[in-house]
Parts: C-alpha cells; sequence; structure tokens
C-alpha cells in the first residue's frame, strides 16, 4: 500500500450534474438521448445502464441544464435518495438529482464505482437538506479516500467485475429460461398451434416438428371450435382467475411495524418492471397477520398497485424465493397471493399466462388511479382464460417445473457469489488483502 495515495474525488473525476427539460414542451421530449432519473436505478441491480423510462430530444438538451455524458460516466444519484449508482454504457444525460462523475486518465471507472458502492452510507451522511438530503457536488469534490495506482485499481476492478459477470451471466441464463417456458405457454394455449399443426396436416403421427416432439400428438384435439372468446380447441372450455385460484391479499401495516426482525414484508419493491421477482425489496416487520398471508418460497404474487410511470409493475407477477436472513415471508397490502385451488392449474401456469399480452391488457383495463395507481377489485377473479384439460395442463407443468428449477439453482448460485463479492469489496477497496 506505500504507493496509493488519498485523494479528493474532484482531483480524479469531473462531476457533472444533469438537468430536466420542461416537461409541458412536447418537442424537448421523446428524442434519442437516452435521459435517467433516480427512479430508473431504483429497479436497477447491475452495473452497466443504457437508458431510463424516457429520452430527451437534442432540442430538450439545449434548453436545459442536461449534458450529454461519455460512456464510462460513473451514475451516483445525490437526492431522492443518495446512492445509487450505475455506470453508463453509452452516451446518456440524466437529470439534476444526479452528481456524475467522469473518471480522468488515472482513475478507472469500474474501481470508482466499486469505491462509491463501498461507501454508500458514509456519501448519505455528508447529505445536507431540510425536505430531503442532497449531496452537493462540491460537498463531493471535496470528499478524500484511498486510491492506489491504475494498475491495481485494474486488478481490483477484475476480480470483483468477475463475480457481478458471473451474477450478471446467471441473469441472463435466467432470461433466456424464462422466454423458453413463456414460449412453449403461448404456442400452446395462446397460439393453439399443435391442434392448428394437425388441423393443416403439418404435424402427423408419429412424426416430430420444432417444438412439437411425436410424443405429444395424442395430447391434442384436431378441431377448433366457437366459443365466447372465439376459436378454441374442442373439449377445452373457458374459465375465470377466480374460479379456478385463491386470491389472498396481503397485511395492511404501519410503519413503525418495519423493524429488525425474522419475518420480512413482500412488497411492491419485490417486483421487476415487467414481471419477476427482486429479493432485495423485503422489509423486516414485527406485526401481526394471518397464517393465509404467509408465501413460501415457489409461490406466486402480483403487485396490486404502481408507482412507475409507465405502469411497469401492477398486475405483473413474480414467484418468490427464498430468503437466508428471514424464516417468515409476509405478503403487504400491495401483494395479491394467488393459490391453484386445485392440481389441475400449477403455480407455474398461472405465472405465465400473467405474462401474457392478454393479461396485461386486462388489468389496464381494471386499473384506475394518476400518480399511484390500484388494481380494481374484481381485476384479478375476473380475468377469463382458456382452459385446458387436466392431462395437457399436468405434462406442461411438470416439463417447465425442470426450467423453473434451473432458474431457482442459478438464482441460489447468484447469492453465494454476491455475499463472496460483498466480503471481498471493503477487503480490496480498502487495500487489505
Amino acid at each position: 500500500m506505500s504507493k496509493w495515495k488519498v485523494c479528493k474525488l474532484g482531483e480524479v473525476a469531473e462531476i457533472v450534474g444533469g438537468g430536466t427539460p420542461k416537461t409541458e414542451v412536447s418537442e424537448y421530449w421523446n428524442g434519442e438521448i437516452a435521459w435517467l432519473t433516480p427512479r430508473d436505478l431504483s429497479n436497477f441491480n447491475g452495473r452497466y445502464i443504457s437508458k431510463g423510462e424516457r429520452n430527451i430530444s437534442k432540442l430538450g438538451l439545449a434548453k436545459s441544464s442536461a449534458k450529454i455524458l461519455p460512456k464510462g460516466t460513473v451514475l451516483l444519484s445525490s437526492r431522492a435518495p443518495v446512492g445509487y449508482l450505475a455506470i453508463a454504457k453509452n452516451e446518456v444525460s440524466t437529470n439534476q438529482g444526479f452528481r456524475n462523475l467522469i473518471p480522468n486518465s488515472e482513475t478507472d471507472n469500474l474501481f470508482l464505482f466499486y469505491l462509491l458502492k463501498n461507501n454508500v452510507e458514509y456519501l448519505k451522511s455528508q447529505a445536507a437538506g431540510t425536505t430531503f438530503g442532497e449531496l452537493a457536488g462540491s460537498t463531493l469534490k471535496s470528499l478524500s479516500f484511498l486510491f492506489p495506482p491504475l494498475p491495481e485499481q485494474r486488478a481490483i476492478a477484475h476480480i470483483l467485475g468477475t463475480l457481478d459477470d458471473k451474477i450478471e451471466l446467471n441473469r441472463r441464463m435466467n432470461e433466456t429460461l424464462e422466454q423458453m417456458a413463456r414460449a412453449i405457454f403461448k404456442s400452446w394455449f395462446v397460439d393453439f398451434e399443435p391442434v392448428r399443426a394437425k388441423m393443416s396436416g403439418r404435424w402427423k403421427k408419429g412424426e416430430s416438428l420444432p417444438g412439437l416432439p411425436a410424443h405429444l400428438w395424442d395430447l391434442f384435439p384436431d378441431r377448433l371450435v366457437s366459443s365466447a372468446l372465439g376459436e378454441i380447441p374442442e373439449g377445452w372450455e373457458i374459465s375465470t382467475v377466480g374460479r379456478e385460484a385463491n386470491i389472498i391479499k396481503g397485511v395492511s401495516y404501519r410503519s413503525k411495524e418495519l423493524l429488525e426482525s425474522k419475518t420480512a414484508m413482500v412488497t411492491l419493491k419485490s417486483f421487476n418492471r415487467g414481471g419477476g421477482y427482486r429479493p432485495d425489496g423485503l422489509k423486516p416487520y414485527i406485526g401481526d397477520f394471518r397464517k393465509e398471508q404467509i408465501i413460501q418460497p415457489g409461490e406466486l404474487i402480483v403487485a396490486q398497485t404502481d408507482v412507475t410511470q409507465a405502469a411497469a409493475v401492477i398486475g405483473k407477477p413474480a414467484l418468490v424465493l427464498p430468503d437466508k436472513h428471514f424464516t417468515t415471508l409476509v405478503a403487504s397490502l400491495d401483494v395479491l397471493i394467488i393459490r391453484p385451488k386445485t392440481n389441475d392449474l400449477s403455480t407455474e401456469f398461472f405465472y405465465l399466462l400473467f405474462l401474457t399480452s392478454e393479461f396485461e391488457d386486462h388489468i389496464r383495463r381494471h386499473t384506475n388511479g394518476t400518480t399511484v395507481l390500484h388494481l380494481g377489485k374484481n381485476g384479478m377473479p375476473s380475468f377469463r382464460f382458456i382452459k385446458p384439460p387436466p392431462h395437457i395442463t399436468y405434462y406442461f407443468s411438470e416439463h417447465v417445473k425442470s426450467i423453473f428449477k434451473q432458474i431457482r439453482m442459478n438464482f441460489e448460485e447468484s447469492v453465494v457469489v454476491a455475499s463472496l463479492r460483498d466480503t471481498l469489496l471493503p477487503r480490496l477497496i480498502n487495500g487489505k488483502m
């Protein structure tokens, strides 16, 4: 460590703020310039980010204090809240809720990212303000940290980055696996591709087609019949979510009940935008709850409120994953638990059903509110869908269960890798290895 030296952040990086074009001027928006707000990072778990919910135009850039930030810039939210971090994957701009760090030639941007990540609580402590704490640019510039020479910065960043690369690889693998399951669901239960293939003669007994192996032939009918939802396979029926599943509302809680505990609430923050589970959305909870409001790992939940501008969460499903920090998980008021009433339809079937565009359209029609969106009482139970016979849903569920088992194994591996990364992070950053 003899060559490590104390440097102020203003000495190792140019610190740049952001801005927001006037929202009422339409010409300032929907352009080609990626524009980020702290909210865009609230559901972001990686390192590199390319865009946010909205873009601004060149005119919007020119008419505001927003600036083009080069690829590799370290983005740090400086208010509401302080401490969200990401690295620009390409040129981006931000609103005024950021202090963005453009490293100089002697500073590795990934090392700087991990340095700030390791010191988020310290950064928060330096914020000032009454309504909400804000980390001023002048304050950030004056903060001092130990910096090793550039080769050591890169070596440290490489070690930590390799672990995060493994987590990212598992995440992409899980996305691919889920897309496979969704594709099978859509083919069988939305497009009725096996039935249509038999009707057209494309699929013959004893033959296999892509995605349609020969042994599935006898599972499917060879006719479509009229129904209230259009043509459906012969022998299949129309049903509703309320008829096929129990829908359990979560706990109404008070903020004073969110204290350290081995019980945690599964909250709105437990949902990824577009669906899927976020393990970092749990909140410790000491309040009361009913037995049916306890969520077991693998159970299905759906968001019934939303605070995103794009309605990216409401009605979205997630399969809850285990968490080593808590012995009991409980649904919050913003969460519905969906439990199949019989073995005819599995949890995985409903999860994939809730990811279809048909379900999304239905949810939008039953959503009300402006700033905060709410799913109407009848929104979930009233959704109508085509219910296949049990012999088909059984085969389907057995097939996709293996896919979701692999997803869970990848997730659990990532938890172990993340724990190792978090153990190494302060030691490497502080030169204590």
